[in-house]
């Protein structure tokens, strides 16, 4: 089997790191965890575990796993949020890859949403595929603060899963969505993007026709309809935000 590190950001994450280590040391021999400075005890536990913790405070989601890369042993690196699992096909495809002789640089999985106990097998929630294996030494992640991927062009899709324990309530939902809006806009604002007074509402209803249309949202009952306004509020107020900064700069309205 190809020798792995594993790589996980963390804050406060007590509840959720020691069975996402767990999944992780069942294809890596080497875990490195990037806490941001928890104070739930979330570090003592990833040391326990045997993970090399590294404490850096919060630098935005693509630094802060770059920041980890330099840590890891192997250059063949798996990525997984705190409250993510290797499903038990992933597993198994991941024992069977060739990393010495293989022609990808990176692989990406299907993810499994779980939300209220259920697997949500509609919305644009399934199948939600993520690059998460890579080779650190031709591939990266994106400097951006939210919504950062792995660049490379050279990935293979596999057919098995990583399980998500995603939002636990609506609640939940409404504050990730406020928190990732607001990053979008911070880093296209830096990179100088412009977008229209229309941008918001064309973006988030577009969102919602294909959430709960096209991704068969309303298959899944109250919640996939409730799934697909959510996502539509936070297409509509990543644009609102970034129009907000473009007219009003940063500290808003005068």
């Amino acid at each position: 089997m190809m020798k792995i590190s594993g790589l996980v950001i963390t804050y406060n994450e007590a509840a959720n790191i020691r069975a996402c280590l767990e999944s992780l040391f069942e294809v890596c021999d080497d875990v490195v965890v990037v806490d941001s400075l928890s104070t739930d005890g979330t570090a003592e536990i990833a040391r326990e575990m045997g993970a090399n913790v590294v404490e850096q405070p919060f630098l935005g989601y693509g630094p802060q796993k770059n920041a980890g890369l330099p840590k890891c042993r192997h250059d063949w690196v798996l990525s997984l949020d705190a409250d993510e699992r290797l499903d038990a096909d992933a597993i198994a495809a991941i024992r069977q890859l060739d990393g010495e002789n293989g022609t990808y640089d990176a692989y990406e999985f299907r993810r499994k949403n779980l939300f209220h106990g259920k697997w949500v097998r509609c919305t644009s929630w399934y199948p939600d595929h993520v690059r998460r294996l890579f080779n650190r030494s031709k591939a990266r992640f994106s400097d951006l603060q939210c919504h950062e991927k792995v660049e490379t062009a050279n990935s293979k899709q596999l057919d098995s899963h990583i399980v998500h324990y995603s939002y636990r309530d609506y609640q939940h939902m409404l504050h990730k969505l406020n928190q990732y809006s607001s990053q979008y806009a911070d880093d296209n604002a830096a990179q100088e993007k412009r977008v229209s007074a229309l941008s918001p509402l064309a973006h988030g209803l577009f969102a919602f026709l294909k959430n709960y249309l096209i991704k068969r949202g309303f298959l899944c009952g109250f919640d996939g309809f409730t799934i697909s306004l959510l996502n539509a509020l936070g297409s509509y107020f990543k644009y609102a935000k970034l129009l907000e900064k473009q007219r009003y700069g940063a500290g808003g309205a005068p």
